[in-house]
């Protein structure tokens, strides 16, 4: 089996696999994943909010804000686990076609 198959197999699984994000912190009652806090999360956890965050945190938006649709965070598991699906599988092709343009420039510049 050649390794491109083996990856590709890989990152099925693993956008298969995405729901335990949901499943896992719920279960072991973790709060908020690993530097995935909001402002308001930092305030709780720190005491205050960096003044560096604060200047720049209205600068991005997420394109799946909480990995959901909008609309679905309220319709419970099975929505959202579809939705953390959609959101593996947009984060997947946005980041296959970034390496891919990135490649063919590298490959370019090589020659």
């Amino acid at each position: 089996m050649k390794i491109a198959t083996k990856l590709w197999i890989g990152l099925g699984a693993l956008i298969v696999l995405s729901p335990l994000g949901l499943l896992l912190p719920e279960h072991f009652k973790a709060g908020a994943a690993w530097g995935e806090w909001g402002m308001d999360e930092i305030k709780e956890l720190a005491g205050y909010v960096p003044k560096g965050l604060e200047k720049l945190a209205p600068l991005w938006n997420a394109p799946l804000p909480d990995y959901a649709l909008k609309g679905w965070e309220e319709k419970g598991l099975s929505h959202l686990s579809f939705a953390y699906i959609i959101s593996a599988i947009v984060g997947m092709a946005i980041t296959c076609i970034a390496v891919l343009l990135i490649g063919r420039l590298l490959a370019r510049k090589g020659d």
